[in-house]
């Protein structure tokens, strides 16, 4: 969910900036971390930032003349756990603001804390929860509930900022909930199936830097012995 401006008040748009921001510091020196270690991470970090921008710039219809999308941010959590996403959110959410009118600056805190904060934290939560019933459920979990999350806490936010009339906060954050988290149900789900597609594809190219990071188990050494045997020609 990205809050355009004009959807908080001044206020709470700076309590979310400073909310955000110890986040994004802490983030940018993992960002650093990670790239000086090696050529591989560069490309996966980069992998991570154009997937997050690619899938939370696609806006959908949804109710109410408001627009769902994807976050694409688990897939980042997962390869570098949570605080790196603090800073690649932020980044690509600043650009889909400047560039894109998607999102906005005054409500770019917000935003990041809801998208690249609490978004990632959760669904990598998820992703060590079921890590044991394999690596793909667990990736799938991940992108699920760091998109369905994003929603979840927007919905807090903008609970806070506009709170009903009659039944005041509580009754905002259910009417809320009830329009984005609901409908972006369908869409946690496919990003979940697009997630596990990516690793699959990454597992082909950086295999040995994923399993490095424990998101694969090693392959059995008898068993790679036999793939090469059969991919080798026999002499006659």
């Amino acid at each position: 969910m990205h809050i355009a401006e004009g959807f908080l008040p001044p206020l709470q748009c700076a309590a979310w900036y400073v909310a955000a921001a110890p986040f994004v510091v802490h983030g940018a020196r993992c960002v650093i971390k990670e790239a000086r270690e090696s050529t591989e991470n560069k490309m996966l970090l980069a992998v991570a930032g154009a997937f997050t921008f690619v899938l939370s710039a696609i806006k959908l219809p949804s109710v109410t003349g408001s627009s769902s999308h994807p976050t694409g941010t688990g897939a980042g959590a997962v390869l570098f756990k949570p605080p790196v996403m603090a800073f690649l959110g932020a980044v690509v959410l600043l650009f889909q603001a400047l560039l894109l009118a998607h999102g906005g600056i005054t409500t770019l805190g917000a935003n990041t804390f809801s998208m690249a904060i609490a978004g990632p934290w959760i669904g990598y939560g998820a992703y060590k929860l079921l890590r044991r019933f394999g690596s793909y459920p667990a990736i799938f979990a991940a992108m699920f509930f760091a998109d369905l999350s994003t929603y979840c806490v927007t919905s807090v936010q903008l609970a806070i900022a506009h709170p009903d009339a009659v039944s005041g906060f509580g009754g905002a954050v259910v009417k809320f909930l009830s329009v984005f988290a609901v409908t972006q149900i369908p869409l946690a789900i496919a990003e979940g199936f697009v997630g596990v597609l990516l690793f699959r594809f990454l597992s082909g190219v950086v295999r040995p830097e994923l399993e490095r990071r424990g998101i694969f188990n090693p392959v059995p050494a008898a068993e790679t012995s036999a793939e090469t045997a059969a991919e080798e020609p026999t002499n006659a």
